[in-house]
Order: structure tokens, then sequence, then C-alpha cells
């Protein structure tokens, strides 16, 4: 074959007013942004940042400003993380714990603002009301915002016992009638995470929430709701009753992560379309919209993708164990109360959870070993002389411009972002190159498309890599892409695995559908992830809207846990969409001399928005070849016009106007 080059979601809301937890009732604004008059980040910041409103002239905001909480002093022995990183320990109360909390959790959508917080080791808050939230007091309760992370510093999960919740609401679009307004709910609902905490579920509606006729953040008690999209993941979690994934009122969410956590009561997935559980414990699950898939999971419920299912059909698949598996690094106060970051080991066929941080679980690695980079003070030229030097990274929240790749040369390298760490070029160049080396980790960041036109965003390897250690595999965790939407940016390729044994652990590569710098020419993105590495694993692998082929697989023996994408919205006609003769381009790739690929609970997409009669041949498109299989398929028509032709290759029945699903089971 040629060399391949290397929701229903918020097409319908152009930003979604921030301060659900402390301002103003949220309504949604219109559908679709105009392109920016000017290209690149420069251009965009300040329509991007967050813009501060006196509160007389927000409607329905009532309550005076949010207190400016101090920060306790941080311990002699810490380095200095800078201003966007807040250590939260025991001596502070529960009000004040909340109004902190409310002071970062009210960015845009595309605000340029990050935030890290971190509870010491101890416990917070009363658990004096958790049979009736409605009358609990002393309880951490607040919403958790975009570009907000959340994480306990203990060596277990519950070393860091929260006695409240920490939670996630939909969009409140019709406060008289919230059952109304399903769109866009969840479905922006993206850039935030908790992880390494134990919670007891104690959750009251906050801010102006409380006041509404239908409060959204009401639940049962001994319940938390934790209604995401993309890129809000939940690791190491603890969480001491149930969990719920969607709006109250049924709003639409668009997948979600779960992984080395316990949910020891039910997870109610509600109107949740999709869904990846990996290597965790759950008490049960109830629910499943499309496609939701469980590996390594005790507890998961059975398999039963496309057998009948009461009226319906089911969209479960479960797998007994994950072939490849890496937890996620995480800082942490080790035993003597420093500051370390924990590497946990990479694992085969593995299930349940692994909390342990032991020298048979993986390596701790002090402090004074990383290098703590900071927004406005460093650049590509000084990140790569402490790289070269030997040191990790530690990426603080912030966004960084980068005239230059963040070079990783250096074996077992570990690079940690922190609260969204966001790196942007501004030559035309990558943000981050991993050279011909083994075993490097990284995890939290995020990249932004800028102009000019970069060739590849993130690659892993130079082309033609071949060092590699299967037992030690270089890994990507929690790494998201954006081709515009905070900016006009352009990217051929957003990822490029060139290393085999390569492990991608979450991703999010999306070329933006709503946003700042959006439109066909604008935002150009052929794209999202090509592998050209052999034994390559992606566990979690969300790709979305971009031009082309929007995954491509050209290594061997490649696999695939999980797959979310949906095909361009904006597709201006057929004639600009061909790949040849061959109606669109596929969202899965797999190369025509591949002779070994898996992948199991793909989904694919359709919601072309022009207008136009936009056919996609088919959503997968891979070689039948005695090694290569599929399992668990779908395609879904969401909305608009056209639709997909086949689920993969000549297989599956379409879905356009009046159908909106079609399944396969098994291929071939």
């Amino acid at each position: 074959m040629r060399t391949l080059r290397t929701t229903l979601r918020g097409a319908a809301v152009a930003a979604v007013a921030a301060s659900l937890a402390a301002g103003a009732a949220v309504t949604a604004l219109p559908a679709t942004a105009a392109p920016a008059t000017a290209e690149g980040r420069t251009m965009a910041k300040a329509s991007a940042t967050k813009q501060a409103e006196p509160a007389a002239q927000q409607p329905g905001k009532h309550k005076p400003a949010k207190p400016k909480t101090p920060k306790p002093k941080k311990a002699a022995a810490d380095p200095d993380f800078g201003p966007n990183v807040t250590f939260i320990d025991e001596t502070w109360t529960a009000d004040r714990i909340n109004a902190f909390l409310d002071t970062v959790n009210d960015e845009a959508e595309f605000s340029q603002d990050r935030h890290q917080v971190f509870f010491e080791p101890g416990t917070y808050g009363s658990a004096a009301g958790q049979d009736d939230p409605a009358t609990a007091t002393g309880i951490v309760n607040a919403h958790v915002g975009y570009y907000e992370s959340i994480a306990g510093l203990g060596g277990q999960p519950g070393d860091v016992q929260i006695n409240g919740a920490l939670h996630v609401e939909p969009v409140v679009g019709c406060p008289n009638e919230p059952w109304a307004c399903a769109d866009p709910g969840s479905l922006t609902r993206f850039w935030r995470s908790i992880s390494n905490m134990g919670i007891n579920p104690i959750q009251r509606p906050v801010g102006d929430d409380a006041a509404l006729p239908y409060p959204a953040g009401v639940t049962e008690p001994h319940q938390m709701r934790f209604a995401v999209s993309q890129a809000a993941p939940m690791r190491r979690m603890d969480i001491q009753g149930d969990l719920t994934i969607f709006g109250r009122y049924g709003e639409f969410a668009s997948g979600g992560y779960l992984a080395n956590s316990r949910v020891s009561g039910t997870i109610a997935s509600g109107s949740q379309q999709q869904w990846f559980t990996r290597n965790s414990e759950v008490g049960a699950w109830d629910g499943g919209v499309w496609n939701m898939l469980f590996s390594g999971v005790t507890g998961a419920p059975a398999t039963n993708f496309g057998q009948p299912v009461g009226e319906g059909v089911g969209v479960t698949t479960t797998v007994g164990s994950t072939p490849v598996s890496r937890e996620a690094p995480f800082l942490y106060r080790d035993g003597s109360g420093e500051l370390a970051v924990f590497v946990p080991n990479a694992k085969t066929d593995s299930s349940g959870t692994d909390w342990s941080t032991g020298p048979e679980a993986g390596g701790s690695i002090g402090i004074s070993d990383f290098y703590i980079a900071k927004e406005g003070t460093d650049d590509a030229a000084s990140i790569n002389a402490a790289l070269a030097g030997g040191k990790n990274l530690v990426l603080t929240p912030g966004v960084y411009e980068l005239d230059a790749p963040l070079r990783i040369d250096r074996a077992d390298t570990v690079v940690l972002g922190l609260g969204y760490a966001s790196l942007t070029p501004t030559a035309g160049n990558a943000v981050v190159e991993i050279g011909d080396v083994a075993g490097v980790k990284v995890a939290g960041i995020t990249a932004d498309a800028n102009v000019p036109e970069s060739e590849t965003l993130i690659q892993v390897g130079p082309q033609g890599a071949t060092v590699s250690d299967a037992g030690d595999p270089t890994t990507l965790t929690d790494v998201f892409v954006r081709v515009g939407g905070p900016w006009a940016g352009k990217a051929v390729t957003s990822i490029e695995v060139n290393s085999p044994d390569t492990l991608m652990d979450h991703i999010w590569a999306w070329r933006g559908d709503h946003g700042n710098g959006i439109g066909w020419d604008v935002n150009t993105g052929a794209h999202g992830v090509v592998v050209n590495g052999d034994r390559v694993t992606a566990t979690g692998l969300f790709v979305e809207h971009y031009q082309e082929e929007q995954t491509i697989w050209n290594g061997e023996d490649g696999q695939t846990l999980f797959y979310q994408n949906e095909i361009p919205y904006d597709v201006p006609n057929q004639a600009a969409w061909m790949d040849g003769d061959r109606l669109g381009y596929a969202a899965y790739r797999v190369a025509d001399d591949v002779q070994n690929h898996t992948a199991t609970g793909t989904g694919t997409y359709s919601f072309f928005n022009q207008g136009q009669d936009i056919r996609l041949e088919s959503g997968i498109q891979a070689p039948n070849a005695p090694g290569v299989s599929f399992r668990s398929l779908t395609a879904i028509f969401l909305n608009g016009s056209g639709g997909i032709n086949h689920v993969i290759n000549d297989t599956g029945g379409a879905v356009q106007q009046g159908t909106q699903r079609s399944q396969v089971v098994t291929y071939p």
C-alpha cells in the first residue's frame, strides 16, 4: 500500500459559562464558534483567558466575591512548585478547603490557567452526616473544574480520607426543567482529574446550584457524581460507596476513564455513552449505552455485547486481564516524609487494583532528581539543559511556549505534568521528541498545536527506532492533544509512535470541533495517532475529528483495548473527503501488509453538520489476514446528514438517518 503519513458533543456549544460551583447558573452558549480572526496562541490569549467580571454584572449572581484563602507554608524541605500548586494539610478546616477550591474550579473551557491541588496525608471533613447529605455539615464538598487536578500525597489512597465529595455536574441549560436539556450536559466536561484518595461520598449541591429549583448536585446517600467526558481520569481512587457518572436528569456524557480504583458500591452509568474501566474493583455496574469495556476488572459485568438484553441489545465487553499495563507515576510522601515520585512497574496479564509502593511494585525517585519547571520562567532551552544533565522533569501547571521540542534521550526518564501542564510549539516544531531509548514515562501533559504547522507534535522514538524493553515499555499516560480550541493550530500528525513495545494508556487526540480557531481550513490535522513500531499497546484510545485516517497502525503485533472516535463534523462536501476512490478516510486503519493486530471495544460515530450527504465507506479498514482480528465493534449515527456505510471493511450495516447503531460482534 502507499506510505501512510505520519460527541454527540460540543458541536452544540461554543463555550460553557464558568463558575458552576461558585457563580451564576450555567447556560449553554451558541453552537458554533466563528474561526479566530488571527492564528496562533499569542493572538488568541486574551480571549482564551478567564475574564474577571464584577459580581453585580453577572446575571443571577448575588454573593460577594470569593475569599482569597492564604496557602499554608510548605515544609522547608519541599522545592518551590510555583503559584499554581497548592498543598492542603489537616490544619485547614472544611470551610477553608471549600472556599479555596471554589477559587480554582471556575476556569472557562479554554482558559489558559491551570491548577494542581494536593492533600497531605490525613482526614478531611466530618462523616457525621453521611446518611443524610441534605443536612450534612462540615464536609469537603466542591465541584472539580477545567484544568484542575486534585490528588492525595499518601502512599495509599486511604492515607488521604475525604468525607464529602469532589464532584462534576453537567451544564444546567434549563434550570426550570433540566430534563429537557440533555445536550450539552456533560459532553464538554473535559480536562480535570482526581487521584490517590479515599472518599466517603457525602454530596450536596454547591454555589448557585443549591438555589436552583432542581439542583444538579443532589445525589442519593453514599453516592458521588463524576459526570465527565474525555480527558477526565480517575486513578487510584477508593470510593467507599456508589459512583454515578452521568447527570441527575439524564444529561448526555461521552466517554470516561477509571483505572486502578475501587468502588465498593454500584457505578451507575446511565446516559454515559461509552466508558473504559481498567484494572479496578467494582461492587456492581448498572447500565450502558454504546460501548462499555472492562479490562482486568474484579466485579465487572458479564459480556453481553450484541446479545438481546430486554428490549435492546448488549453493549458490554469484559476482558479478564489486561495484556500490558502500567499505572501512572505520582507524587507522594515517602516513609521519611519527603516528596518523591513513585513509578509503578509495567505488568502483563494483570487484573484488580495494585496500590503497593514496595520495591516489587515499582521504584521511588526523590524529588531532588527532578527539575521543577515553571510557566513564564522556563523554556525549551532551560528544560532541555536539565534533561540533558540527567534530571527527570516535573512540569508545574501552566502553558509553555516552546521553540524547540523537549528532547528526552536518556532511558527511563520520567516526565510528570501537574494540573494539565500544556505545551505549545511556536516554530512549527514538535513539543516532545523521545530518542531511540527504552523505558521513558511521560504522564499528565497536554499538547496544543499552534502555527506555523507542525509535522508531528509528540514523537515517540525517531523513525526507524529499534531500542525497546518489553518489561519496561516507554509509556504515555494521560497524554492529550488539541488541534484548535484554545487557538488556531495546525499539525499533520498529533502523536507518532516509532519505538517498539510502547504503551499508550489513556490518550485523547482531538482536532477541535468548537472553540477558537475552528474551521476545515483553519485547524488542520490529518492524523491523530500513527503507530509504526511493533508490539505497541493502547489501552483507552480516544481520537476524534481528524481529516484523513484518524489512527494508522503500520506496526506488527499491535493491540488496542477500547477505541472511541468521531469522524470530522465539518467536511464541506464528499469531494473534499476522498481516500482515492474510496468514500472518506477510515477512523482506524490497519496497513495492508500487517499480519497481526487485535482490537477490542471500538466505536466510530458520525455527525456531519454541513448539510451535505457525506459518506464514510467503513469505520475500520484492515487487511484480511489470519492474525488480524476485532471484537465488539460499533458504528453510531449521532445526528446530521450522511452516515457510515459499514462498520469494518464491507461488514456491518450502514448507520444513517433512521438507523442509529450497527454492531459487529467479531471480525472476521
